[in-house]
């Protein structure tokens, strides 16, 4: 049984061709968006590799960026297909190659719809890689003469000052890690052997903060050292009044910052599956209403559309046939081509 068969007049085919072509050329734009979309959100998540403890969110930006290009392939064709059809004497030629381009569009919009589930099921794994990543960096942020750390200092100093945040989950995480390289301490001083020594990790520990976590916006002084301390500062009180430094762990700024960019990348991507849906489906009733056309004297006649000339069972088992043949013509072919020669050699005359 034909599946959703509708039936084309001429001037029917005509406009689907002219209204398909220009879809088409909407979905080219709309491509190129989802490959931006995908360079933007893949040069992001580069520039923080350094707080990140996985790379497994990467596959979306990859994914966006691989079948943005491939859409913008697919509706050139698309479009080139439809100008043909105007032309009845052109669309023949198009006959071998559209039953592959529809199985390979097919596929490309499939990974839209994977890259949009991704983009959101990988959230989880983004906010762990994240607090991991964040912990480590500020663990290793005196390590500025250690290879592979050595811009680790200036990645959490540039971090804090452009999300407006400070430490982890909040500024008492710096209190946790020693953050001052040993090469910038003064071991001959009293307070600083001491500070050591009261540790049992052998650490310079100490109630400051680096100084990308003060707020330009606080009326008081950069205030870094000190901060529980309150007979260190003048008419300073800790534990009432709000400190000069952001109050937001840099964390919860990442995680808001790619949540927001994923959870608008994902509407855009769903609009471009659905686009680039409607625009196979309308693409394969053109096809099959022209294949009526094909041999006929008149080519203004009325002709059927449909999806699939069978039912989807009937279809999807004929499928299964033609892929079990060409396995097995394939395992045929290796057989005979993996058995040696085993012509027999002729004997060599005897020399006297």
């Amino acid at each position: 049984m034909v599946l959703l068969k509708i039936k084309f007049p001429f001037q029917k085919r005509v406009r689907l061709a002219q209204g398909l072509w220009l879809l088409s050329w909407v979905a080219m734009f709309s491509g190129a968006i989802t490959f931006a979309m995908g360079v933007f959100l893949k040069t992001e998540l580069h520039r923080r590799s350094e707080v990140m403890h996985s790379m497994d969110i990467h596959i979306v930006p990859n994914l966006l960026m691989a079948v943005g290009l491939a859409s913008v392939g697919i509706n050139i064709c698309a479009g080139k297909v439809c100008q043909d059809s105007l032309n009845p004497s052109r669309f023949p030629r198009w006959k071998t190659f559209l039953p592959p381009f529809f199985c390979f569009s097919v596929f490309i919009t499939s990974l839209l719809l994977v890259a949009m589930i991704l983009s959101f099921a990988l959230q989880p794994s983004l906010e762990e890689s994240l607090k991991i990543g964040l912990k480590n960096g500020i663990c290793f942020y005196k390590d500025t003469d250690t290879p592979g750390r050595c811009f680790q200092k200036e990645t959490i100093d540039r971090l804090q000052i452009e999300f407006q945040c400070c430490g982890n989950t909040n500024y008492r995480d710096w209190f946790e890690v020693q953050w001052i390289s040993n090469r910038y301490l003064d071991f001959t001083s009293k307070e600083v052997k001491d500070r050591v020594r009261s540790n049992v990790d052998g650490r310079y520990l100490l109630d400051g903060v680096p100084f990308s976590c003060c707020n330009p916006a606080s009326p008081w002084p950069c205030i870094q050292y000190s901060l529980l301390d309150n007979s260190a500062h003048y008419s300073y009180e800790y534990q009432s009044e709000e400190l000069n430094l952001y109050n937001r762990g840099c964390h919860q700024a990442l995680v808001n910052y790619y949540m927001g960019l994923m959870n608008t990348i994902g509407p855009c991507v769903l609009f471009d599956f659905l686009l680039q849906m409607t625009i196979l489906v309308s693409l394969r009733y053109l096809q099959t209403a022209m294949e009526g056309v094909f041999g006929q004297e008149n080519v203004e006649i009325e002709t059927e559309g449909y999806i699939l000339e069978k039912g989807v069972k009937e279809t999807l088992l004929e499928t299964k046939e033609k892929m079990k043949k060409f396995l097995q013509f394939a395992q045929v072919g290796d057989g005979s081509a993996a058995t040696p020669d085993t012509q027999p050699e002729a004997e060599k005359p005897a020399t006297a």
